[in-house]
């Protein structure tokens, strides 16, 4: 297993987390059996956004003997009346919710304290402009949540969290067909069909930055929907008319600036193990780009997806690691001492560049290259 720095808060964290719907429905005996193969697997990393009694009962029952070792992420303003799930902004009631939360996972605190679903600007407002946002700082200097974060499926709300100071971890929907899409406020936007039958051509700019921002800020992001809900692993299903493996849409998410975990909903063993071979797969296996080439109404022409591609160059620049710094600054519009670290920190740097042109004859999406070495040099001195 790959464990990763959850952003700013020191949590290391498995690359491969789980999602907990997977487990819904389950018995305690099946729940049981799946989180000792889950966590025998390396797995330490668990979003709990349900609120279902029953499912927290069985998870807090599995995670017996193992909660100092694994990291929990709840989320708050998530209830259960009248047998159902309901998202509420009512502080006394998601205080109410998040008690039962713990003693139900028999803990004493989360790791994480979620705010829940934070997809519109006016939501937003009433969440970090209210009693919601001072709870979760209360519950943080108690110590009964460590951290705090958002979950999201609209870039520029979730831009708005990051640049609050406020969120540590953010959880947001990550996927090649929904980086495509512009920022909404409408979730189901994600998957309309109709959404798809125009052209669309490179990453919505705004989740290209906000992704920036969060390895820049050092948000931590972890990653829902990546298999869009399993249409992306179905030709028929998929957008691209094309199917992509689970290891490739892992490989795609945990390839974006400030991805540390992605939470995979999985239902049995097999689910996880089919998850888990991402840690394991050739880069053959993980290569993404052969699902993306190819297709006339979605194109990433001229951007980097930091692949990897282009690799090996002659004199051994990791041209993937110079474009994500580059485009770090881009972003802020500087450049952060925290980046030109990262960047000194290579074995070789952008002024390196012998202009062979090698690795743009290797690129999928034909980027120029060189020119992005040129424009690092220039950012970065050297």
């Amino acid at each position: 297993m790959e464990y990763r720095k959850l952003g700013r808060t020191g949590l290391s964290v498995s690359a491969i987390g789980l999602g907990c719907e997977g487990f819904i429905g389950l018995s305690e005996e099946d729940t049981c059996r799946q989180m000792d193969f889950a966590i025998a697997q390396g797995i330490n990393f668990m979003d709990m956004y349900s609120s279902n009694p029953g499912l927290r009962t069985n998870i807090g029952k599995a995670l017996v003997g193992y909660r100092p070792q694994f990291v929990i992420q709840g989320h708050l303003c998530a209830t259960w009346e009248n047998g159902q799930y309901l998202r509420t902004r009512d502080v006394d009631k998601t205080l109410a919710a998040f008690e039962e939360q713990l003693r139900l996972l028999r803990t004493d605190y989360l790791d994480i304290g979620m705010i829940h679903y934070v997809d519109d600007e006016k939501d937003f407002r009433c969440v970090f402009e209210g009693p919601i946002i001072q709870l979760a700082l209360r519950l943080k200097q108690e110590g009964r949540i460590r951290h705090i974060g958002m979950s999201s499926h609209n870039p520029r709300v979730a831009i708005k969290a990051v640049e609050s100071g406020l969120v540590d971890v953010l959880m947001f929907s990550i996927n090649p067909c929904y980086d495509l899409q512009p920022a909404s406020e409408e979730v189901e936007d994600l998957w309309k069909d109709e959404n798809y039958e125009r052209e669309l051509h490179n990453i919505d700019p705004e989740r290209e930055l906000l992704y920036e921002l969060c390895e820049q800020k050092g948000v931590g992001i972890d990653v829902m929907k990546v298999y869009g809900g399993g249409d992306l692993l179905s030709e028929a299903n998929s957008p691209f008319g094309k199917a992509f493996t689970p290891v490739q849409c892992l490989e795609y998410a945990l390839t974006r600036p400030g991805v540390a975990s992605v939470m995979v909903g999985c239902r049995n063993c097999e689910e996880v193990q089919r998850a888990v071979d991402w840690c394991s797969a050739t880069k053959e296996e993980k290569d993404y780009t052969s699902v993306m080439q190819g297709m006339d109404r979605f194109s990433w022409k001229g951007h980097c997806m930091y692949c990897g591609h282009c690799a090996p160059c002659v004199v051994g620049i990791d041209v993937a690691s110079v474009n994500k710094y580059y485009n770090l600054t881009v972003a802020e519009g500087f450049v952060p001492e925290t980046v030109r670290e990262h960047y000194k920190a290579l074995s070789h740097h952008a002024s390196e560049c012998i202009r062979c042109g090698s690795c743009e004859k290797n690129c999928p999406f034909g980027v120029d290259i060189r020119g992005h070495m040129q424009r690092a040099t220039e950012r970065f001195g050297y």
